[in-house]
């Protein structure tokens, strides 16, 4: 296998965490329900900028929209970056950043990134959503089969908890324990990268913890719709 330097893949790897920051961090949930007359969707319901909260508050299709983009600028992200990576560092060697390799790490930087970008998005002066379209978006980038086991366990505990946040919660904190085990070759620097967007989504998701410690959290609907906050949201 191609050997790693470091120094061939610093500067287009950090060029590529900015970038992939600054994209993701685009709020298209924001966006999306300014454009179709919904107005500041932060302004009711549980105040974020991510799919569910958009279905609370602007419905169905602005929800879909957001989601689509959510996921695709995650799923971008990462594969933008792995093709531009290669081909600058690695000599188009894509296999040198696939899970196990000598620079999988690199990878798993950009996919973190593209993470905090939405969470802490720099248009919304470090406030944004709460990382689960875009954990799955970077999931499919970084190696899909594993995105749609996340994406099945997501399904099956919303179904049956009819609580958005429980899958969320749940999915995100199985994110090491997956990589571990599909990946158990992998880096440990990978392993730990990828166990902190799990830490990451668990810890946005504080607030939906407390609600419904506390029996006060907002089960799934697509029909009902809201026009004011949440109580301690």
């Amino acid at each position: 296998m191609q050997s790693f330097s470091l120094e061939s893949c610093l500067p287009i790897t950090l060029a590529c965490v900015v970038v992939s920051f600054l994209v993701c961090g685009i709020p298209f949930g924001l966006i999306i329900g300014k454009l179709s007359g919904n107005g500041d969707i932060r302004n009711a319901g549980s105040g974020n900028i991510g799919t569910t909260n958009a279905l609370r508050v602007a419905g169905p299709k602005v929800a879909a929209a957001t989601l689509l983009f959510d996921v695709l600028k995650g799923v971008l992200g990462v594969c933008v970056s792995r093709i531009v990576i290669a081909h600058v560092a690695f000599e188009g060697n894509v296999a040198m950043l696939a899970p196990g390799a000598p620079a999988d790490w690199v990878l798993a930087l950009v996919a973190l990134t593209c993470l905090c970008g939405h969470v802490f998005s720099p248009y919304l002066h470090f406030h944004g959503g709460k990382g689960i379209a875009v954990g799955v978006g970077v999931l499919f980038g970084w190696y899909w089969p594993l995105a749609l086991i996340h994406l099945g366990i997501f399904i099956v505990l919303v179904a049956i908890t009819k609580f958005v946040s429980v899958g969320s919660i749940a999915t995100a904190a199985l994110v090491p324990v997956t990589v571990s085990i599909a990946f158990p070759y992998s880096s440990i620097p990978c392993k730990l990268l990828m166990a902190v967007m799990g830490v990451i989504v668990v810890w946005a998701h504080r607030g939906n913890i407390k609600k419904l410690l506390a029996g006060k959290e907002s089960k799934l609907s697509f029909t009902k719709r809201v026009s004011k906050m949440d109580d301690a949201s």
